[in-house]
């Protein structure tokens, strides 16, 4: 995996925006003789070197000195004033005058200063080893043996005191976790004689390291009472900051998954993350590098303490000081002090009275530097004692895990099987899954006498495969119940054959492309069962059938079974079966245009399902009752039932199921009509573990609201991977279609627009001809064809005019036949349907000349049922069409820009605005002055950069403004120009006034 080149610790700048105003408002004050100091405190890893880096960038800039020291690790004796003698070397070697008179002045530092030549760069960092000039500086003679540290302490702050009315002097000291007594002594004498110098000094420290015994601690508590010294706690990112620092250093997109875990492994230490990306595809192992620094801190300790902390590794949880006693194997006293000894240096840390290390990366390495006698015998301890505890929530769970790591199995699957029984209970079906999983994994290895009564490994593959399923990852509930079907012997019982082909069927049905072998395997379960008396199996078989035949289009068998699922389900007191032949009953009077009697029939399922706790029919039932009145665009009502949907989902763990997924994917398509759109990311991702068909499902939905809030990078980097997942799920196409049309249409690109289209029209031929969905599709490229064929009109290219009006009929013709052929969920197209309808035919009379205002206004008063992002579109284009023909679009221009802006649709906004301006349309509240560029917009920072140079800033000044380099600055101005057009920046910020880019600059003054 290629990485971004890391910045010390990896952090970017940007991330730690708040820590940066705070180190530049110190310097500003240092600047205007109010000398000060600032403490920066964090763990390792947390980015500290990059801040201190950072800040001695931006203070050089600014004509300051900077002088920069470290400490470093040395055990016996330490090297005195180290980090003041790295730092004051620049001084000793400095051609300046100025700084050459102070030094002479002052012999008391000749013996921190180097004899003679350029100081050799020391720089350490936190792990770094001792360099050449540091084994000088320990060669000679300590300043304390022959000098008096007052004369010392003087000689240093008068040097430093005298430089500073020359030009501001900023000292940074490094790791003073690892300082001497004699730097810490120094440090003091400085941070309390700061007055009116022109002098900052800053300091880092691992805050991790400093432990209640730890020399540094008295000190610290002591220079945070002066009032010239502050401190900056720099903590690990949260979890949006972390997600956002993962993604930005991976050079390709990660799957979900793998970026959740890093986030949670890493518990956003910036370090942590940049090794964890190192290793490899999945990210799963824990790197030898991060290993032997977590380790490290260790090595110091006694050996009762690394004891204890290796019995902690092998918990996986929290553990209580009585179990540590029993497992470990020492005596109370020794517990005790090793105990305090890793609490006081910050390893470990008590939580509700039991302990837990403070980093979870390492306990990773803490356990994996276990010998396998050593794990497996401390994992047997742990399964022992808790055989031997009552019996509790997760009981089951910790036994099979510690069993498992024990190589005990058999009192691991028993063990397993309860586990998995209850993670369903409790609603988690992943876990159940992984519980199931292990319990396959090892059912060989389990002597027979030794397994469970009542289970057998086609139960266990029965249930992996349902666990699968509810828990997002359909792939593996159609291998598990293939499996399953493998599995059976000649001799096994019609009923539970019957069973496990039924499970195939709706695993099958959940995956694209493979109903034809869906439906092979629920005629077979039916084959099973058609001449058998009723009972609960062949009522589910029935219920199953029905909405397999509903979806073939043979709504009279489908009709029969589900009526006769009904009936047999009643005999036998199935409520389960009851209630899913009802939801089938109520889609096929939705399909025969009795909606009334749909619904009803849908809500008496649901009641009946949710007496049953038949969770997923429940389920099924709440997505079709909203889906009915999705149909008749209904929109609140939709609104209405999916959000509970999703509630329901939710509350019993069932969010990625098959149907919880299609609850969440319809409401976020509904939320995007409705203009009911979502603030944070979370709402476009999936769950951890869920398959990436699944995730992708979710996706495709939400890069339609990036796209139409103008986050055009995100949803680029987003689109490819989605195009390789369209054959996953066609709604993956459509929703990922639509957006790479809109994307490309937005940025101008035409010709690409037309190629996606034609693409996915292509695609959709081949796998669902007359699929409703088309329309969206082609009314969507028939806008880009439109707008190539007026240009190629305008450049006198008729031929190629010509060229694009076939495309745009051909276009045309497939969406119009779409319509006709298409088969509508309610028997009808319906207002939805013909609202794309009317877009279709408003975008195509565009094609040879100015389109028909008329026809943009019936297409936007078809969506006026509650789509309001594509009414707002609609209404623009009719403007767009008003003002070709020379007719006042004022109120068109109006009713777009009041969704845009109450939206955050930036690129619609700002095209709406581009189209006033040139119009001279005044917008409420908008002036044109204030109007910012229309279809090439520019982006938030180049924007940004525009407006300091209009007020006359250089480009050093405007980066320490944006807290950005001199680089990249003028890397924005050169897109800026190529944007508008100009060659010199006066030029540019001239086309931007023009455009109503920028506001006057009396406004920003």
């Amino acid at each position: 995996m290629l990485l971004v080149p890391r910045l010390g610790s990896g952090i970017p700048l940007v991330a730690r925006t708040h820590e940066m105003r705070r180190l530049r408002a110190a310097f500003a004050r240092a600047e205007r003789r109010e000398a000060g100091a600032v403490l920066i405190a964090g763990d390792a890893g947390v980015g500290k070197t990059r801040l201190l880096t950072a800040l001695g960038e931006y203070v050089t800039s600014n004509g300051a000195l900077v002088l920069t020291g470290r400490c470093i690790d040395v055990r016996d004796g330490g090297l005195p004033y180290l980090p003041f003698a790295e730092a004051l070397a620049p001084l000793g070697s400095s051609g300046d005058p100025v700084v050459a008179a102070a030094v002479r002045s002052r012999p008391a530092l000749a013996r921190l200063l180097p004899q003679s030549g350029e100081p050799e760069p020391m720089g350490p960092g936190e792990h770094g080893q001792v360099s050449a000039s540091e084994r000088e500086v320990m060669r000679r003679p300590r300043p304390e043996q022959d000098l008096g540290q007052l004369q010392l302490f003087d000689a240093v702050l008068g040097v430093l005191t005298e430089v500073a009315e020359s030009r501001p002097v900023v000292i940074l000291l490094e790791d003073l976790h690892w300082a001497d007594s004699s730097t810490r002594n120094l440090l003091s004498f400085l941070a309390s004689r700061l007055r009116a110098q022109r002098l900052l000094v800053v300091g880092s420290y691992r805050e991790e390291d400093v432990h209640r015994r730890h020399p540094l601690r008295g000190l610290l508590s002591e220079l945070v009472r002066l009032a010239t010294v502050e401190q900056v706690a720099l903590a690990p990112f949260g979890p949006t900051d972390a997600r956002a620092f993962v993604e930005a250093l991976a050079d390709e997109p990660l799957p979900a998954d793998v970026v959740a875990d890093i986030v949670a492994r890493s518990e956003g230490n910036p370090f942590f993350v940049e090794e964890l990306l190192a290793t490899d595809a999945d990210c799963r192992d824990l790197p030898a590098g991060l290993a032997e620094v977590l380790l490290a801190r260790l090595e110091r300790f006694p050996a009762e303490t690394r004891r204890v902390l290796r019995v902690i590794s092998v918990a996986n949880e929290p553990v209580s000081h009585a179990a540590l006693a029993e497992v470990a194997g020492i005596g109370e006293l020794e517990l005790d002090e090793a105990l305090r000894e890793a609490v006081q240096h910050h390893v470990l840390v008590i939580e509700d009275g039991s302990y837990v290390f403070r980093h979870a990366l390492l306990q990773e390495a803490v356990y994996a530097d276990l010998l396998p006698g050593e794990r497996n015998r401390t994992h047997a301890a742990y399964a022992a004692r808790i055989r031997a505890i009552p019996q509790g929530r997760g009981h089951d769970a910790k036994l099979a895990f510690h069993s498992l790591e024990s190589r005990d199995f058999v009192t691991a699957l028993p063990a397993l099987l309860s586990a998995m029984t209850e993670a369903e209970k409790l609603g988690a079906p992943g876990a159940a899954l992984r519980h199931a999983e292990q319990a396959l994994s090892i059912w060989d290895a389990v002597p027979v006498a030794d397994r469970p009564e009542g289970v057998d490994e086609l139960k266990l593959l029965h249930e992996a495969s349902y666990f699968a399923g509810t828990s997002g990852e359909p792939e593996r509930a159609a291998a598990y119940a293939r499996s399953a079907t493998e599995l059976l012997g000649p001799d096994a019982p019609t009923l539970r054959s019957a069973k496990v082909w039924r499970r195939l069927a709706e695993a099958l049905l959940a995956l694209e492309g493979t109903l034809d072998e869906a439906t092979l395997a629920v005629d077979r379960a039916w084959e099973l069962v058609a001449d058998s008396e009723p009972s609960a199996t062949r009522a589910w078989v029935l219920a199953t059938r029905a909405g397999f035949l509903r979806l073939l289009d043979q709504p009279g068998e489908a009709l029969d079974n589900a009526l006769t699922s009904v009936s047999d389900a009643r005999a036998v007191g199935a409520v389960g079966a009851e209630a899913s032949g009802l939801i089938t009953l109520g889609t096929l009077a939705d399909s025969a245009g009795d909606a009334a009697l749909a619904r009803e029939r849908l809500r008496q399922g649901i009641r009946k399902a949710r007496d049953a706790e038949a969770l997923n029919v429940e389920l099924r039932g709440l997505y079709f009752l909203a889906l009915s009145y999705d149909d008749q665009a209904e929109m609140a009502e939709a609104l209405t039932h999916v959000a509970n949907g999703v509630a329901r989902a939710e509350e019993s763990g069932l969010t990625w199921s098959s149907f919880g997924l299609e609850l969440r994917a319809r409401q976020l398509y509904l939320r995007y009509l409705s203009g009911d759109w979502p603030a944070e990311d979370a709402a476009g991702r999936a769950g951890r573990g869920v398959s990436s068909a699944v995730a992708a499902r979710i996706l495709a939905n939400w890069v339609l609201f990036l796209v139409a809030r103008g986050r055009f990078d995100d949803a680029a980097r987003l689109l490819p991977g989605l195009r390789q997942r369209w054959a996953a799920d066609i709604q993956i196409a459509l929703s990922a279609g639509d957006a790479a049309i809109e994307l490309a249409t937005w940025r101008g690109d035409h010709t690409e627009a037309v190629r996606v289209t034609e693409e996915l029209v292509a695609w959709l031929e081949k796998i669902e001809p007359w699929l409703l969905g088309g329309i969206r599709i082609v009314a969507l490229g028939l806008t880009s064809v439109a707008a190539l064929a007026a240009d190629a009109r305008l450049h006198g290219d008729q031929r190629a005019a010509e060229n694009l009006v076939s495309v745009g009929r051909r276009l045309l013709e497939h969406g119009r036949r779409t319509a006709v052929e298409g088969s509508p969920r309610s028997g009808t197209l319906g207002p939805e349907g013909h609202a794309w309808l009317a877009r279709l035919e408003a975008a195509a009379s565009g094609l040879e000349g100015p389109a028909d205002a008329a026809l943009w206004s019936a297409a936007a008063s078809a969506f006026d049922y509650g789509a309001v992002y594509e009414q707002a579109m609609c209404r623009y284009f009719e403007a767009q069409a008003l003002l070709a023909h020379g007719l006042p679009a004022g109120d068109a221009l109006t009713s777009a820009h009041t969704v845009a802006s109450a939206l955050g649709a930036l690129p619609l906004r700002d095209a709406v605005r581009d189209l006033a301006h040139r119009a001279r349309t005044d917008l409420p509240g908008v002036t044109p002055a204030a109007a910012p560029a229309g279809r090439n917009p520019l982006t938030d920072r180049e924007r940004d950069v525009l407006e300091r140079v209009a007020l006359g800033r250089t480009n050093r000044q405007v980066g320490d403004e944006l807290y950005i380099s001199e680089k990249t600055v003028s890397v924005h101005l050169s897109r800026v120009m190529a944007k508008l057009g100009a060659s010199r920046r006066a030029e540019a910020v001239a086309i931007a006034y023009d455009r109503g880019l920028l506001t006057t600059p009396a406004a920003k003054d």
